[in-house]
């Protein structure tokens, strides 16, 4: 793939992860997981984050690239409301906040990008996806794992949860 085709591609693939998350969706963490992993393998296939042969200054801005990854997926998990209802399926949403974090980790990840840049390292096309993946699956995974600690009491007071009694959208019943 050219530069700019894996570039679009990224921005698609990133839209439409933005997208699924904000809709109400069983909260198994399964799909996005495995979506996750597939990302993270094709941008590291592509070359990984950056052009950094074997430097110690490479290496480091790709830890930090990896911890920034896992660090946003932990904190945009805590911003998904999850929830089970009344038959005991787990479900979650995003919200405003998991916008909003969504947001500030793509201006974190062009920072370190200029940042990679600014210290003369090249980044790769598909650096991006790199990112993406290691961020969705680590989201993936809290999601699902805050999914299945509910109870039926939890589910109706546990923080950022939505009542049991509250009815799944008709967009809900379509997905499962």
């Amino acid at each position: 793939m050219e530069p700019l085709q894996t570039a679009v591609f990224s921005l698609v693939v990133l839209a439409f992860v933005v997208y699924r998350q904000m809709r109400t969706r069983p909260a198994l963490g399964r799909g996005l997981l495995v979506f996750g992993l597939v990302l993270t393998v094709v941008g590291v296939y592509g070359g990984g984050p950056f052009d950094m042969g074997l430097s110690v200054l490479g290496g480091a801005v790709v830890a930090v690239e990896v911890a920034m990854a896992l660090a946003f997926g932990a904190l945009r998990a805590r911003t998904v409301r999850v929830w089970r209802d009344a038959d005991g399926v787990a479900w979650s949403r995003g919200t405003g906040w998991t916008l909003l974090a969504w947001l500030v980790s793509f201006a974190a990840r062009a920072a370190l990008f200029a940042a990679g840049s600014a210290l003369g390292l090249t980044s790769r096309p598909t650096a991006a996806l790199v990112f993406a993946g290691l961020t969705v699956a680590a989201q993936a995974v809290l999601v699902a794992r805050r999914g299945r600690a509910l109870t039926g009491t939890e589910a109706a007071t546990g923080a950022g949860a939505v009542p049991a009694r509250v009815p799944a959208s008709p967009q809900v019943a379509r997905d499962r």
